[in-house]
Parts: structure tokens; sequence; C-alpha cells
């Protein structure tokens, strides 16, 4: 398998972001664009990338997250899919696979809706069609999330993560990759994500889509996972248990696996 990802800084949008690319010499399959969740930089993802190494990986890290620079203004979830639009487009790719995690789930459905004709296959994990719409967290573990003392510290910040790994799944994650983000970029993320619903245009998603959850979540309920399924036409459910809401590290090969299979079939359709 490929290595760790490479880095590079690119303005696009008006914005400056850290960008990592993994696998870039595999050229037989869809790029996949991963999405990652709130706070999270693109180190943490090593695991699922390395996974997945018959395909071009791109991430990147969020205004104010991981090292990209603060927002000079608020952005919005849509802001968002259109700054990653038009990376695509700076990198000469015509239509991509997204896979969205949590907060990226958020992103990716609205890219799905906004950009069809540039997205493959699309992926959602752990997500939830917005703030005001989800079902709502376990209540002690919302009080920490809106605390930014929480997430901006790292020692905190890895604390957190660790509870919302749950404890389970059938390998070990490490923490020791995440860096805390900015105060600014956390509110930034919150406020957007706060601020968005995907409701309206659900049943107008039309890639095929795969949604994947775990029992255990208890940051993002299942009943999520399963309105959304409900709401796409065609899209696929596939249930996870022990891994708590971070179940793509605590089981990158059946994760990867799943996303492997799943695109490979939705790339085969056209």
């Amino acid at each position: 398998m490929s290595g760790t990802a490479e880095f590079s800084m690119i303005g696009v949008a008006g914005r400056r972001l850290r960008m990592g690319q993994w696998h870039r010499e595999a050229t037989g399959r869809r790029p996949l664009v991963l999405l990652n969740g709130i706070g999270m930089n693109i180190e943490l993802l090593e695991p699922v990338a390395r996974e997945l190494d018959d395909r071009r990986i791109i991430s990147i890290d969020m205004p104010g997250i991981g090292k990209s620079p603060d927002p000079v203004f608020p952005y919005t979830i849509p802001c968002m899919a259109l700054t990653l639009a038009t990376l695509l487009d700076r990198l000469r790719i015509d239509r991509a696979d997204i896979a969205g995690i949590s907060w990226g789930g958020a992103v990716a459905q609205q890219f799905a809706f906004q950009h069809r004709a540039k997205t493959g296959g699309l992926i959602l994990a752990a997500t939830a069609s917005g703030g005001a719409t989800m079902v709502p967290a376990n209540g002690s573990m919302f009080s920490h999330l809106v605390d930014p003392m929480e997430y901006t510290v790292e020692r905190a910040l890895r604390r957190n993560l660790a509870s919302l790994y749950n404890g389970g799944g059938r390998g070990s994650v490490s923490l020791n990759a995440a860096k805390a983000p900015s105060p600014l970029g956390w509110a930034c993320q919150m406020t957007a994500f706060g601020a968005w619903s995907s409701v309206p245009f659900l049943p107008l998603i039309s890639p095929p889509t795969l949604i994947m959850a775990d029992e255990d979540d208890q940051l993002i309920p299942p009943a999520n996972s399963h309105f959304l399924h409900n709401a796409i036409p065609g899209s696929q459910l596939e249930m996870f248990r022990g891994g708590g809401h971070l179940f793509m590290l605590s089981d990158p090969v059946s994760f990867g696996n799943r996303v492997r299979t799943f695109l490979d079939a939705a790339a085969s359709k056209g």
C-alpha cells in the first residue's frame, strides 16, 4: 500500500486550503474526494485512504481546521460545495466520487445536489440532514460538542474523539494525528451545519448513494441514516456495530471494502 498523503496549499474560490492527496498514480478509477468530520484534520483519514489504494483520493482541511488558515468571513455549506467544485476544476477532474463523514456528509449532500454532473457515487457516513432537522445526539455528548474548549485544545480534542470512537471496534484508532482546530474554524463549522438542511432536496439527489452508520453512534444516532435512506431514492444502507461515531476509523478494512465494492458497481452503471 502507498504511504502517507502528499500535502500542498492551494488557492481556490478566494480561499487558501491545505489539500492532501493519496495514490495520485492510480488512474483506473474515478478519483474519490473524502470530506472529514467537524474539527478533524486530513491526517486522521490516513487509515481509510490506505485501504483504498486503487484510486486517487483527495481531501482538504476546511478553513480554520488542520493547517488551513482561518476564514476571513463565515461560510455556508453551499459555499463549501461550490469551493469543492472549483477545486476539482483546478485539478482538471470532470467527475469524482464523493464521500462525506459526519460534518463532511453535509457538504457531500449539498455537492451531489448542487453539482450533480460532477458527482459519480455518493457515500454518506455517520451524517444527518442538518443541525435543526437531525435526531439529536446523546445529551452529555452534545454539551461537549458545543463547548469550544472541548475541541480547540488538543488534549481535550483527543479525549472527545476517543469518546466518539466509543471504545469499540475491531481495530485500534490512533488519535495522535489529531490537530485542534482554531476557535474560529470550529465556530464556523458549527454555525454552517446548524443553519443548513438538506431535507428539501433529498428526494432530488440522483447519483448512486450509499449511506453508512454504526448502531452505537451516540453523536449522530443511526435514526438519521435511516431518514436519509428513506428520503434519497434508490439509496443503499449499510449498518456497522461497535465502532461508534468513528466506525470508519475503528474498522477501516471493512469500511474500505464496502466503499470499494459500492463505487465499482456505481462506476459500471455510468
